[in-house]
């Protein structure tokens, strides 16, 4: 079993959807998927804009979006809050634009009066764009977005929000529309249940301007030919991703039947189960959390500090020997951490199994624990059934 924050474990339902031979791609079944993958995408990112299509992985989607919106020489402001918003900006430097890290620190979220400070300062308005994650896979710190649109409204700043949700969307809450988004990046391979291929951009009504006039375009990333096509295929740039598209059509079916809310408290119920397991099992030089305060840890992963614990033996004995694969600490949290993925295809059963494998493994080491985690993670489990 894969306990790793993506990609994230296939249902057998999809897994069966993608099974198949290939398809007419010009008439038929697949085109009717193609719109209604777009028009369900949109009630999952809760939009009325578009959707944009990327066959990549989140990376790629990264790159749409800094293409369609920004130009040579335009400066982006990056919210550190761990690893992903900084390589984001890494990859629009590379493009030509001038990036500006804010610093944050590991265990704690982008601080909202922080940005509204530094948007204030830049009285020439040489910020274009302000990008952030909603959820960080390398430290787990879960960002309030919806603060952070408050801090650059209160700076009077007309830079673009650009928030990265692909470990949360389909397993956090998240409103584009309502909380003011202007871009917003996902992908396939965590939440949505799908294997790695697809990334998506949704933008808004400002971003869309802002393509008028951005000059990173290129022909394979360019919105304007994939918008209102008059041939479906033109919507991916060429011939269609026809076994994710069938995949991804699935995956939406069974989000829409569970209900978009319950799919979010399910996360946050299981979420909820490892926390009390992590709790449980904290002990002097063992473990402990990596976010310290409760109400900024996702519901889509949580990285776990081992102290004196290693790390990497703790991995060998989950997987080796009881076939549990749990997540590698990254950047500065390696052999000093592991990440417990909890998202998209998710129950009782698949977090319980990995929380009493890693303490089984904790207990063939002979490392410290202040309690059972099994036994937390099951009461909270019980009491939500």
């Amino acid at each position: 079993m894969v306990s790793i924050p993506g990609p994230s474990v296939i249902p057998d339902r999809v897994l069966a959807a993608m099974h198949r031979p290939m398809p007419n791609i010009y008439e038929g079944e697949l085109v009717e998927i193609s719109y209604s993958v777009q028009d369900d995408l949109r009630k999952i990112a809760r939009t009325e804009q578009p959707v944009y299509i990327t066959v990549s992985n989140g990376h790629g989607a990264w790159e749409m979006a800094i293409s369609n919106t920004l130009s040579r020489g335009d400066k982006v402001l990056i919210l550190e809050s761990g690893r992903f918003a900084v390589g984001w900006g890494e990859m629009a430097e590379t493009s030509g634009v001038k990036t500006e890290i804010l610093p944050g620190i590991d265990a704690d979220p982008v601080d909202p009066a922080a940005v509204e400070q530094r948007l204030k300062a830049d009285l020439s308005r040489e910020i274009t764009a302000v990008m952030v994650v909603q959820v960080d896979t390398a430290t787990s710190v879960r960002n309030d977005i919806p603060a952070i649109r408050a801090a650059i409204d209160a700076a009077a700043h007309p830079a673009l929000l650009m928030v990265d949700c692909i470990a949360s969307l389909g397993c956090e809450p998240y409103e584009h529309d309502d909380w003011g988004v202007d871009i917003t990046v996902a992908a396939t391979q965590k939440g949505l249940m799908v294997p790695p291929g697809l990334g998506f951009v949704f933008p808004s009504e400002k971003a869309l301007v802002a393509h008028k006039s951005a000059d990173l375009r290129t022909g394979y990333f360019d919105w304007g030919p994939r918008t209102n096509p008059d041939e479906h295929y033109k919507i991916y740039c060429g011939t269609p991703p026809i076994q994710h598209l069938w995949g991804m059509r699935e995956a939406l079916d069974m989000l829409f039947e569970e209900g978009l809310e319950s799919v979010w408290n399910r996360h946050r119920i299981l979420a909820d189960a490892v926390r009390s397991a992590v709790q449980a099992w904290k002990a002097e030089d063992g473990f402990s959390f990596n976010v310290t305060e409760p109400e900024f840890r996702s519901n889509s992963v949580t990285t776990v500090l081992t102290g004196d614990v290693d790390a990497s033996e703790l991995r060998r004995i989950a997987e080796q020997d009881c076939g549990v694969t749990l997540g590698i600490g990254l950047a500065e949290f390696a052999d000093r951490a592991i990440r417990i993925g909890h998202m998209g295809h998710l129950n009782p059963p698949m977090i319980l199994g990995t929380l009493g494998t890693i303490e089984a493994a904790l207990t063939k080491m002979g490392a410290p624990m202040g309690g059972s985690g099994s036994a937390a993670a099951a009461a909270v489990i019980g009491s939500a059934l």
